[in-house]
């Protein structure tokens, strides 16, 4: 019995196995990151302005969602955007962006919400709202 052939085979099999799987794990990735949302559900629930631009809130089914927008859209510059349901974790999207930060969505049910947003040097901090 050839213990060496056999152990090439099995190797250049695990090794077609494994890229097929890595292959597969991307692809779906690459499809769902195009297909993400641009904008949030529900209904605007509020804005709120600052300096360098504004967030927008939307509440659809116990959910809160958001969007930091700057003033002027262009070249890339620091954004982001967070809501934190009280007594949970705030959710963020922060980065270098040319027009949004978000949206991100977090359940808050009943409970009141805190919304965060930042473009370049500016900035905006709702509090606790929507109680």
């Amino acid at each position: 019995m050839d213990w060496g052939g056999i152990r090439r085979r099995t190797a250049v099999g695990l090794g077609v196995l494994t890229a097929a799987g890595l292959f597969a794990l991307a692809a779906p990735g690459s499809a769902e990151a195009a297909e993400a949302p641009t904008r949030c559900g529900g209904h605007r629930v509020a804005t709120l302005p600052f300096t360098t631009g504004s967030v927008q809130v939307y509440r659809s089914d116990g959910y809160v969602c958001a969007i930091t927008v700057p003033r002027r859209p262009g070249p890339r510059q620091t954004m982001s955007v967070s809501v934190q349901a009280r007594g949970g974790r705030p959710v963020v999207d922060q980065g270098r962006f040319i027009q949004r930060a978000g949206p991100v969505t977090v359940h808050a049910g009943h409970r009141c919400v805190r919304v965060l947003g930042t473009v370049g040097g500016g900035s905006v901090n709702s509090g606790w709202i929507l109680c």
